[in-house]
């Protein structure tokens, strides 16, 4: 996937359509030039729908169509006959996606959040078709030369944003070595490379485990500040949004080597969390020492691993590289897993957006 092919933003502008004008007719009888009223009434305007759709893995789709607009009903006509039912238009989204009025207040809830395959949510509702002269015949009123309009259909700006459904959110610096496990723990093949920045899409890949599976993503690295948006962080901090489990991933080999310390990385990503949503530090943490294949001294990472428990997470040592100490590592995301609480969004692996397995 390219990186300008995963678009998690849209606004969109949909229009719903209005409602078919009320017939004014008269019945048409032998010798009767005007006979009784019988106008009938205009169609009802279509709804603008939006539905989540499992086989959609980006918005990409709505960033290129800025307007959705449903079908006019259809204006009555005489002997009583409604005009027809505008069309519907339907917009197509992700699992997973979140859709706001961009002209509510920030604070607003969202108009609706699409988790489910297949879920509706109406967006704006089509105008109501008008009424016949039919309808306001009356004792005393016997011929009504009048009709009404149709109403107007209801329209929106809409702010689209995609949150990544995942079990397991993989965090850490740039050049943390995230990328390098998520393609041997699955089938997804991340950007891999030996400089910073390398992932600029989140990525998703399907662990399957003694019968097992579970939805993995790759967080791309995070920066000081990016819970206020440097590097677009606070764009990637929502995709952990929805995962039960957090792996902190830090490159304990090369802090070692370059004498870095190694534990103000692990504070970084935790501060960036707290700044974005307080409720993340919650979730079920491991904490993952990487690239130990660069330590000749294994125990040089022992007082690493002593401060880092002392937090009360789980500590483990891989090297994503070599494949040192992977299997323990997905066995314990399978622990912490059973561990958490429910997703407040259940996740079937067989229904992430974008998910290779």
């Amino acid at each position: 996937m390219s990186t300008d092919s995963f678009i998690d933003e849209a606004t969109l502008s949909v229009v719903a359509g209005d409602g078919g004008d009320g017939c004014v007719g008269f019945r048409r009888e032998k010798f009767v030039p005007r006979g009784g009223p019988d106008g009938g009434d205009g169609g009802r305007g279509g709804d603008v729908v939006v539905v989540a759709d499992r086989n959609l893995a980006t918005l990409r789709d709505q960033r290129y169509r800025k307007d959705v607009r449903a079908g006019r009903g259809g204006d009555g006509a005489g002997n009583n006959r409604t005009g027809a039912d505008g069309q519907d238009a339907v917009v197509r989204v992700p699992v997973g996606t979140v859709v706001r009025d961009l002209a509510a207040d920030a604070a607003a809830e969202p108009l609706g959040d699409l988790v489910e395959d297949g879920q509706r949510l109406v967006v704006a509702r089509g105008g109501n078709g008008g009424f016949g002269n039919a309808r306001f015949a009356t004792a005393t009123r016997q011929t009504p030369d009048f009709a009404n309009p149709g109403r107007k259909g209801e329209s929106r700006r809409l702010a689209l944003s995609l949150k990544l459904l995942a079990d397991v959110g993989l965090l850490g610096l740039p050049n943390a070595g995230k990328s390098t496990l998520l393609g041997r723990i699955s089938a997804a093949r991340p950007r891999v490379a030996a400089y910073p920045f390398t992932t600029l899409i989140p990525s998703l890949g399907v662990v399957e485990r003694d019968e097992r599976r579970f939805v993995v993503a790759d967080v791309p690295g995070l920066v000081e500040g990016a819970s206020e948006g440097v590097g677009l962080g606070d764009r990637f901090l929502r995709h952990v949004e929805r995962t039960r489990v957090l792996v902190h991933l830090i490159d304990a080999g090369s802090a070692l080597l370059e004498g870095r310390d190694a534990r103000a990385d692990y504070e970084a990503i935790r501060a960036e969390l707290a700044a974005y949503d307080p409720s993340l530090l919650g979730r079920v943490p491991l904490v993952v020492l990487n690239k130990i294949d660069l330590v000749a001294d294994r125990s040089a990472l022992d007082p690493l691993e002593r401060e880092l428990a002392q937090s009360g997470s789980e500590v483990l040592r891989i090297s994503g590289a070599t494949g040192e100490g992977v299997p323990e590592l997905v066995a314990a995301m399978l622990r912490a897993l059973d561990a958490a609480a429910p997703a407040e969004v259940a996740l079937d692996a067989d229904r992430a957006p974008g998910a290779a397995s």
